[in-house]
């Protein structure tokens, strides 16, 4: 479990508190949704991350979450709908391990997951230092005639 020391008052415990408070501190509020509908699924997805995606173990946990994610992104650009929040940052990173030995015809099973997965990981600062999972195997055209 993730601790976070502050310099005023008590340590910050979990993932989602500290994100939260790390979110509120960069003054980046928009990330936690806008409205009260946007900020309750933001929550749900949070949640999601720590309860299925931390806390699934097996082969078939990971195909059940692709599942849930692949039928929910069916027609959403982020999790929370429109708008890029916290939640799509949470579960790219809780996502990361599991899209890297993903082979293409898995990554193509679950489309709607890589599209999502592969739009995020090209977000303007999310990627960091994590390697760049690689969707398409090898190009359909060549610039050659």
């Amino acid at each position: 479990v993730p601790v976070l020391q502050t310099n005023n008052g008590p340590g910050l415990t979990g993932l989602m508190t500290i994100a939260a408070h790390l979110v509120k501190q960069a003054k980046k509020d928009q990330l936690l949704g806008s409205t009260a509908e946007e900020k309750a699924v933001v929550q749900q997805w949070l949640e999601y991350r720590v309860t299925r995606l931390d806390g699934g173990s097996s082969k078939e946990d990971t195909r059940i979450v692709l599942k849930d994610l692949n039928i929910h992104l069916e027609d959403k650009v982020y999790l929370a709908g429109n708008i890029f929040t916290l939640a799509d940052i949470l579960m790219y990173y809780g996502l990361h391990p599991v899209m890297v030995d993903l082979t293409v015809q898995e990554k193509e099973k679950y489309l709607n997951v890589s599209r999502w997965f592969n739009h995020i990981q090209h977000y303007p600062g999310v990627r960091q230092d994590l390697t760049n999972v690689i969707f398409i195997k090898n190009r359909l055209y060549t610039s050659a005639h």
